[in-house]
């Protein structure tokens, strides 16, 4: 792989494509630290609420009204992934395999920060 030498084309759409990537991270930290927190409430919850001998002995949703902290965190949970959290969370690497699927057709890629990678030329004989 060899890097480009000499095009402000090229130099300035990977500063630009780095610029954005880079944009991305602090709000995709922000909504895995969301992701992880409510993920191990749900957990947590998931597990008193199964040791608990009296769910066994109730009507389930009697036994969801018995805990409510795991029945609010699972309906965070699965709201925030019917709002997209789970696109969210990978939203740079999204933009780069989408990046090198158009790039392909130009000989180049990039990679996970939006550095581009100029592949060599095929030898036509």
């Amino acid at each position: 792989y060899a890097r480009y030498t000499s095009s402000p084309d090229l130099k300035a759409f990977e500063r630009r494509l780095t610029e954005y990537i880079a944009c991305l991270q602090p709000a995709t930290g922000r909504w895995r630290m969301i992701l992880i927190v409510v993920s191990v409430c749900t957990a947590t919850g998931a597990w008193n609420w199964l040791i608990d001998p009296e769910t066994q002995k109730v009507s389930f949703f009697t036994s969801l009204w018995n805990h409510p902290f795991f029945t609010i965190s699972c309906i965070t949970l699965i709201g925030l992934f019917f709002a997209g959290i789970h696109k969210r969370v990978v939203a740079p690497s999204i933009i780069a395999a989408r990046c090198r699927t158009v790039l392909a057709e130009y000989n180049m890629s990039c990679d996970d920060t939006g550095k581009l990678i100029l592949k060599p030329r095929p030898h036509v004989q």
